[in-house]
């Protein structure tokens, strides 16, 4: 294992802590509460907590990749590095990749689709409805009538779609450097 300095008992408690608040923390907003609260609320409430939780999502995974980018960069200077931990410290840096997409690009454009697809909506009597899957054929109705409408749910789908993948795959770059970390506890 490369090392060019032990790190600290802290230090290994901090990259550990980092790394599992990263991956519990994808696990609940990607997986879990999304599918929660779209059976409580109505489509446009779904639509602004995502708007407001999202920033802070991706901005938190964004600093928590930083960080275990930063302290396992430290550890294994790059020419020391073999090819697992290679691999990993490319995992750590997708990861940050990742995450910076969403917080920079991905989901704003999508936040900003959905509010302009809302006031559509609205104008329509639609979206307060609970549930996504309620009033089907009056959204494809909607989007069959008005060019707008279809041209902005077009492109939130796009934009959904990409964040959706970021995310997807840096919650597996966390998912593999975390069995990796917990593998080789004593070389963090």
């Amino acid at each position: 294992m490369a090392t060019e300095g032990e790190p600290t008992d802290l230090v290994k408690v901090i990259h550990l802590m980092v790394l599992s608040f990263s991956w519990g923390m994808q696990v609940w907003v990607t997986f879990i509460a999304g599918f929660a609260l779209v059976r409580q609320v109505t489509r446009h409430t779904f639509g602004l907590v995502q708007s407001k939780l999202f920033p802070l999502y991706f901005y938190c995974l964004m600093g928590s990749s930083v960080v275990s980018l930063a302290v396992y960069a430290v550890y294994h200077p790059r020419e020391l590095l073999d090819w697992h931990e290679s691999v990993q410290m490319g995992l750590y840096f997708s990861a940050l990749i990742m995450a910076s997409l969403n917080a920079q690009w991905f989901g704003p454009s999508a936040t900003e689709l959905m509010f302009q697809m809302r006031e559509v909506e609205k104008e329509h009597g639609l979206g307060d409805q609970i549930g996504l899957g309620s009033q089907k054929e009056a959204y494809a109705k909607l989007k069959e009538q008005d060019p707008k409408y279809k041209a902005y749910r077009s492109t939130f789908g796009r934009y959904h779609g990409l964040s959706s993948l970021c995310n997807l795959i840096g919650f597996m770059c966390t998912t593999i450097n975390l069995i990796y970390t917990a593998m080789n506890l004593s070389t963090i």
